[in-house]
């Protein structure tokens, strides 16, 4: 029998990006939406994630946090849809899968309330440097480029372009030229499309 596969997440949060993957990948699998507040904080839900927060994935008997760490551990589980490159060839897809989850988070979200470490000092302290020095570090890893890991569509193209486009669309990160263009297309693909409607429907 297969193993079920349940996906905790909120439209409204980073579980778009996993639910997204899973629509890539095309296995069966079944979700779980958890509100915001004490639903997240519940006896049930931290036994699946102490932190009390989505998206989580339950997988058999196996728990899966961390956006990042579920996007790598669906695309080795799933071979098939080709969303990792061959193990021997993952330099560029690590790098960046874990560029966007060390760097391109935090940055963010300290800039979305208004914070940015602003002397040498404090950029020192802090994985991602700067917002700027982050974000220039993107621009020049998609200029021109149609994907990060491969010649095809892997996890780490998922992340990148979920993070630019949610972070242009509340505003946050700035719509560079070179950030759309490499973001459109990615989007745009049927599975995203799919997660979207999906997405909105449990939204009500």
């Amino acid at each position: 029998m297969t193993e079920e596969l349940v996906l905790y997440t909120n439209p409204q949060s980073r579980g778009a990006m996993v639910h997204w993957m899973l629509e890539e990948i095309g296995c069966p699998y079944r979700v779980e939406v958890k509100q915001f507040g004490a639903d997240m904080k519940s006896p049930e839900y931290l036994a699946i994630n102490p932190m009390g927060k989505v998206p989580a994935i339950r997988h058999g008997n196996r728990v899966v946090t961390e956006t990042a760490a579920i996007l790598c551990y669906l695309a080795d589980v799933f071979p098939a849809a080709k969303l990792a490159p061959p193990p021997a060839e993952r330099d560029a897809y690590y790098r960046w899968l874990f560029f966007v989850a060390g760097c391109c988070e935090p940055a963010m979200g300290n800039k979305s309330v208004g914070w940015n470490p602003d002397t040498p000092d404090l950029q020192g302290r802090f994985g991602y440097g700067s917002y700027e020095r982050t974000m220039e570090t993107v621009a020049q890893a998609v200029d021109g480029r149609r994907h990060l890991a491969a010649d095809h569509f892997t996890a780490a193209d998922l992340y990148m372009a979920s993070f630019l486009y949610w972070g242009m669309m509340f505003g946050i990160v700035e719509k560079r030229p070179v950030f759309e263009a490499y973001v459109t297309p990615h989007v745009e693909r049927p599975a995203s499309i799919r997660a979207e409607e999906k997405g909105k429907q449990l939204a009500g």
